[in-house]
């Protein structure tokens, strides 16, 4: 009988290390997932990868070492380049500091050239007369995945130099700066904003990436600038989501729930949803919010609060609180 009662332990014992244990969660996500690039091809990425060490102690060398491309209504087209430190870049540019500033900054394997930047630039330089900058930190966002999350702080950083720069070069108060950033981006714009002290008039995360984030304190937040706003697109329990599902800025605006968008079937599509509400946004104004007093209301769209309008190019712009807010499937939304 003892023989007998040793083989079924055996036994059993073999069996449970044959099956596979459960994946173990990183920060509510598998250890693989899909993300994609600048050009919305999926890349298969290990959050448990080990960082390049020798890149992130280059990025905390010289944080501000990326592109700073001006655009004006003078040049629309083809950008100039502005240099840290070079006061004559910017003297010698179109730049004019009696109109506001924006800035934005793209995602994860993009650059310049990234289709997000041209779509909130030209929003932009439609409406108004206006100085948009383009950050362009490919140097960092090139990188694997979980080496552009550590380094993210770093470079938002620079971002913050480079515009402590232009406020001594030029003049312009802080409080005529608009700081945007789609995914990785809007946690870069977050720490420019804090190396600012929190006094950019407006910091804009558009659907700012989840993965590696939603337990990390170098995140986006509330007091990154005088108001900051975060559009949620692609969040919720799924872990193949790519945005934060949960509040991070002063106001929070979940658009038809925040976890799908009308006309859109995979993440990635809901993700890039929040540039393009964003800039529709800035030229009609349109798209408002009914403030939410609990997350549930969101997802059962039941929220019956004070209105607050979605993005839009307001500087003075103020508002706390999470909202619903619900589109329409095409352009303007």
């Amino acid at each position: 009988m003892r023989n007998v009662l040793l083989l079924l332990l055996v036994s059993a014992a073999y069996i449970a290390s044959a099956v596979p244990a459960a994946e173990e969660k990183k920060d509510g996500y598998s250890r693989y997932i899909q993300i994609p690039d600048g050009e919305g091809v999926m890349h298969t990425v290990d959050l448990e990868a080990e960082p390049d060490m020798e890149l992130l102690n280059e990025i905390t060398r010289d944080p501000a070492d990326n592109l700073y491309l001006l655009y004006t209504r003078r040049n629309q087209i083809i950008s100039q380049t502005l240099v840290i430190n070079d006061a004559a870049s910017v003297t010698r540019s179109n730049f004019n500091a009696n109109v506001p500033t924006v800035v934005i900054a793209h995602g994860w394997l993009s650059n310049q050239h990234t289709s997000t930047n041209a779509i909130i630039r030209n929003a932009y330089l439609r409406k108004s007369d206006v100085n948009v900058i383009v950050c362009d930190w490919r140097r960092l966002a090139s990188s694997d995945y979980v080496t552009a999350v550590r380094g993210v702080p770093a470079v938002g950083r620079g971002l913050g130099q480079f515009l402590a720069f232009i406020n001594r070069t030029t003049g312009q108060a802080f409080n005529q700066m608009h700081i945007i950033g789609f995914s990785l981006g809007a946690h870069l714009v977050g720490n420019a904003g804090r190396e600012l002290g929190g006094r950019a008039a407006r910091v804009t995360a558009l659907d700012p990436a989840g993965p590696l984030w939603n337990l990390n304190s170098n995140r986006v937040n509330r007091n990154d600038g005088i108001y900051v706003e975060a559009i949620h697109t692609d969040g919720g329990s799924d872990t193949g989501a790519l945005g934060i599902g949960s509040n991070v800025a002063d106001a929070d605006f979940y658009p038809n729930g925040g976890v799908t968008q009308p006309g859109c079937s995979t993440h990635l599509c809901n993700h890039i949803r929040a540039v393009d509400f964003f800039a529709a946004t800035v030229t009609y104004n349109h798209l408002i919010g009914r403030r939410c007093t609990l997350q549930s209301q969101i997802a059962a769209d039941t929220c019956r609060g004070t209105e607050l309008h979605m993005g839009n190019d307001n500087l003075r712009k103020t508002g706390t609180g999470m909202y619903r807010v619900n589109t329409g499937t095409t352009y303007p939304f």
